[in-house]
């Protein structure tokens, strides 16, 4: 009975940290940049600006073509960026803070930019 408590106090722990993080997300986004737009608030098909933090990125060939995928986050939406024919790229890792400029499209559900210019924050 007693393990279920601590089981259940580490998971609300966990669960207020989550929400602390995005919070911090959406408020290093606001900082970063003037011109940047919310994830969840960019058009889609219009050349934009938007920046948060890299929460994964891998090698996904698409077509036969080596393309390196990251999923942005800045706290109000996820962005998949892709970068077509690159295997990797230097400071573009897990945890890094960066602005990406492109035109957003969708693959289903999923908000995408191809090829965008970046840049890496501090």
């Amino acid at each position: 009975m007693a393990e279920k408590s601590r089981l259940r106090q580490a998971l609300s722990k966990w669960a207020d940290s989550s929400d602390q993080l995005q919070r911090d997300l959406r408020e290093t986004h606001r900082s970063t940049e003037g011109e940047t737009l919310s994830i969840a608030d960019a058009p889609e098909r219009e050349q934009v600006t938007v920046g948060g933090v890299l929460r994964t990125v891998t090698l996904r060939p698409r077509g036969g073509v080596p393309a390196l995928e990251a999923e942005l986050d800045d706290g109000s939406g996820v962005i998949t960026v892709v970068w077509l024919g690159r295997r990797r790229i230097t400071g573009v890792d897990p945890g890094r803070n960066v602005t990406v400029s492109g035109c957003i499209g969708r693959q289903g559900d999923v908000p995408l930019m191809f090829n965008p210019r970046y840049e890496l924050r501090p």
